[in-house]
């Protein structure tokens, strides 16, 4: 009796893992999903364009990593855009992963691009960056309304030259 009860608590326990019942995701969780990865392919192909149907009007952007960029609407994330492109005109963004909850949809992706332009107080390198970021969109009726980002920003200086600062030893 002991040896069937065990049975049938694993049964019921790990049956619906199995079967897929155990992380189901919506249709509107994917078309979420959808949205990003469809913004991610307009950024790599400078499609600023598409984004208008992508992103609301009002959109925020929130980077710790970057906290003196402000990004309060579609038109100044475009512009922020555009200056990122002029740092790494050969940026590319890989998707690593993505999942979606609700009105959230969570990625990790990998950054590449090399440092032809200024960056901020950094003049161009002319290295090669490959940096793991992540970060968080909430949607809102359909489109990208705001993002939470982050990454190390001392891995990217470092990958490009710019830290330790100049005149500073490492030990």
């Amino acid at each position: 009796m002991k040896r069937v009860c065990a049975l049938l608590m694993a049964a019921v326990t790990f049956l619906p893992l199995i079967l897929g019942c155990g992380s189901s995701i919506t249709r509107q969780e994917e078309i979420n999903k959808q949205l990003f990865i469809q913004g991610i392919e307009a950024v790599n192909s400078r499609n600023w364009a598409a984004l208008d149907t992508q992103i609301v009007a009002n959109y925020v952007r929130h980077c710790q990593a970057t906290p003196e960029v402000q990004v309060r609407s579609l038109e100044d994330f475009k512009v922020y855009l555009r200056q990122d492109v002029a740092t790494f005109p050969d940026s590319r963004i890989t998707i690593d992963k993505v999942v979606a909850e609700g009105d959230l949809v969570a990625f990790y992706c990998t950054f590449t691009g090399t440092q032809t332009g200024p960056m901020g107080p950094f003049p161009a390198s002319n290295k090669r960056m490959i940096l793991e970021f992540a970060g968080i969109h909430r949607v809102e009726n359909g489109k990208l309304a705001e993002t939470w980002l982050t990454w190390d920003n001392m891995t990217a200086l470092a990958q490009l030259g710019h830290f330790p600062p100049s005149g500073q030893q490492t030990e």
